[in-house]
């Protein structure tokens, strides 16, 4: 692979307008390469070239070599080039001077360095931005260490340690303090480090911690208030005197803590000092330190990287011009901040020590598998299981097809009869197995095009499902309902109870109720940590507006609005094998006012999750994008429950009103999420009628899902 490609593939895609760009820097190259292949003279026949030769002026047969710090050096006189610092606006950046303005085509040479400097102090404006940024989180970090020791101490001993016996172990303790509680100050920079250094703890008795973490987000995180005190040099502060400026705020409301919220309950001040709110600390502490060395890592990386660019590009011009820049401008990457801060490195080495002292009881080699977990192996069993269910299921296809000719079963009479009745309850498994593959589809790009998913919607470590675990889910489901459709295409019936075998009818039932044990099944099996999250996130679309809106569930409540028909055929299974006589294959659900009412309110499920969750936004974040986006649902809502009532009750007044909201909705939906969700249709965009960042690089994909996603 190329390096530009392999460049692109690495980087970051929140942070790609940061990176070099390397692609324009070669445009440029290729520019100055046309000119020196159109400049160069005319081959000299080899003859005439050894003529020529033989009247240069001779060398002598000894060569004496000038001192490097001579004037006359080539290495000082013939440079090409010229680097210099400059202070600009308060910042130091970078200018090239080009030395050889006289030669031809010197101007391509000077358009070169003035891009190749924008985007050096581009990168290295960027990078100490971000390194600014990491090390005030690390100075968060380290108040918050500091208040989790203060409360592991309070927990293990509530009534606190008499200064006597803090003095006994001081000095015993004195270096184990050093090298945990403030094992990040040390990369922190020298004014923050004073500052705080008069209220770290003296003495700190750590007992091991075997909490175990949490499989869900914690809901609560610690905050300390620190107050400037000026009278406090010289004194020694008590190590629990920190936790007085502690308190605990909730980042994922319950709802019990929304309706108090809403009813503007008082909240409780006090701290309470026991296990279950330290275990709550521990574990969202410890995800906050995974998350912020992974933050160093991709520091770390995008240094080296765009080192690297820089490096290959000079090389490349160095190649084409014959001369030998590199050498002067490298000098100045590695003597810049981008090539010689090191605290990053240190950050990482101090969070590491921390992490694996305070979150893995001193066990290295657990420590630094939560920090830099393995990328997970791609098991030939799953590859193996995949292909054989696929195979399966295109050939169950086939045979259903070659079954139903030979029989001649869409001939026969009771054919309209099990159409009405089991094709509605075989669909349930049609649109879990299209929708399975559509998000195979969605893992699969996500993951071709180094899309973080398990990030975004917070995946536990390690337990995201890649798109061959979807596709062997996907294809299990699907050879165990096209084997059900199989076993119940029997049409022939007891000729004198008019009734089908009870078993063969209800293998539909069997195969709902197996797929709804395995869903709840608390064992560690098939794949226990993501049914666990899809049941999580379910539960909060259903009591929206109570829990907290995060991106997995409105994405999950987004998904399911395109599911209505397979709730509905959920709402058929119960109506048949409820009330309905499925001996006989008799579907009397329509004559039900039961099943009629429930008609409306399956439907609107997941569109009045969305709602609600629209709603709780606009409360909280006061934005009118999500009040319209609400709309948006709330017409789809009246919309559908038009259509519904038309379909049960024909006429005209109803299919005038279900025409007239169906149309408002389609063309409010359709501009909302091409518009706003996909960002797309910018007339003014880089990309014409496309959004500025694109993430395939081919266009006409976007087109086609614009195209495809209404129609």
């Amino acid at each position: 692979m190329k390096f530009g490609k392999e460049f692109t593939s690495q980087m970051v895609p929140e942070w790609q307008e940061a990176y070099m760009d390397y692609g324009f820097l070669k445009t440029r190259l290729k520019e100055i390469h046309g000119f020196k292949q159109r400049a160069r003279p005319p081959a000299t026949p080899g003859g005439l070239k050894r003529k020529l030769t033989l009247y240069r002026a001779f060398s002598g047969l000894v060569h004496r070599h000038n001192h490097p710090t001579s004037p006359s050096s080539p290495d000082i006189e013939e440079q090409p080039i010229l680097v210099n610092s400059v202070d600009r606006n308060g910042s130091r950046s970078y200018e090239t001077t080009f030395l050889m303005q006289a030669d031809d085509g010197a101007e391509y040479e000077l358009v070169f360095f003035r891009r190749l400097d924008d985007e050096f102090n581009k990168v290295n404006k960027f990078y100490k931005s971000k390194v600014e940024e990491v090390t005030k989180e690390a100075e968060i970090l380290n108040k918050q260490m500091d208040a989790l020791i203060a409360f592991r101490i309070k927990v293990e001993n509530p009534q606190g340690w008499s200064w006597e016996d803090r003095s006994g172990e001081m000095t015993r303790l004195a270096s184990d303090v050093a090298a945990s509680t403030a094992a990040l100050a040390a990369s922190t920079p020298a004014g923050a480090r004073a500052s705080r250094r008069v209220e770290h703890m003296e003495v700190i008795e750590e007992g091991p911690s075997r909490h175990e973490e949490s499989d869900e987000d914690k809901e609560e995180i610690v905050q300390v208030q620190k107050p400037v005190n000026n009278d406090l040099k010289g004194r020694k502060p008590a190590p629990l005197q920190i936790l007085n400026r502690v308190k605990i705020n909730n980042t994922l409301e319950t709802p019990r803590s929304t309706i108090k919220g809403f009813l503007n309950v008082p909240k409780q001040t006090e701290l309470k000092f026991n296990r279950e709110n330290l275990k709550k600390v521990e574990g969202q502490l410890k995800l906050a330190f995974v998350a912020f060395y992974q933050k160093l890592r991709l520091l770390k990386s995008f240094s080296f990287l765009n080192t690297l660019a820089f490096s290959k590009i000079m090389k490349k011009y160095d190649k084409i011009t014959s001369r030998n820049a590199t050498k002067s401008y490298m000098n100045m990457v590695d003597n810049s901040y981008l090539g010689s801060s090191d605290e990053v490195t240190k950050l990482m080495e101090r969070v590491e020590a921390t992490f694996i002292k305070h979150f893995a009881n001193s066990n290295r080699s657990k420590g630094m598998s939560v920090l830099r977990p393995k990328a997970r192996k791609q098991r030939h069993r799953i590859t193996f299981f995949t292909g054989f269910f696929a195979g399966c299921t295109f050939a169950l296809l086939i045979a259903l097809i070659l079954i139903a000719r030979a029989r001649d079963i869409m001939g026969e009479e009771g054919r309209i009869q099990y159409m009405e009745t089991m094709f509605p309850l075989y669909s349930l498994f049609g649109f879990i197995v299209l929708h399975m593959l559509m998000y195979a589809a969605n893992v699969y790009l996500w993951r071709r095009y180094r899309v973080n998913y398990a990030f975004i919607f917070g995946f536990k470590q390690g337990s995201e499902l890649g798109y061959r675990e979807v596709l062997l889910v996907s294809f299990g489901i699907a050879v165990l309902a096209l084997t059900s459709v199989l076993s119940n295409l029997d049409m022939e019936m007891d000729p004198k109870t008019k009734d089908y075998e009870a078993f063969t009818e209800i293998i539909p039932l069997i195969l709902v109720v197996i797929m709804f044990i395995i869903l709840f099944l608390p064992f560690n099996i098939l794949y226990r940590s993501s049914r666990l999250f899809f049941l999580t996130c379910s539960f909060h679309c259903i009591c929206a507006p109570l829990y907290k809106v995060t991106l997995p569930d409105f994405f999950l409540a987004d998904q399911l609005t395109s599911q209505v028909q397979a709730l509905r055929s959920l709402e058929s299974y119960i109506c048949y094998y409820g009330w309905g006589d499925f001996r006989h294959r008799r579907n009397t659900c329509n004559t039900s006012d039961v099943f009629n009412t429930f008609s409306f309110i399956v439907a609107v499920i997941p569109y009045w999750s969305r709602l609600l969750q629209c709603l709780r936004r606009l409360f909280e974040e006061k934005s009118p994008e999500q009040g319209h986006n609400g709309l948006k649902y709330f017409i789809t809502i009246v919309a559908l429950c038009l259509r519904t009532a038309y379909s049960l009750n024909k006429g005209l007044s109803w299919k005038v009103l279900a025409v007239i909201f169906s149309v408002a909705a389609a063309i409010f939906s359709t501009y909302w999420d091409l518009v706003h969700d996909w960002g797309l249709l910018h007339q003014k965009s880089k990309n014409r009628w496309l959004r500025d960042k694109l993430l395939i690089p081919n266009k006409s994909v976007y087109f086609g899902a614009m195209v495809s996603i209404k129609s």
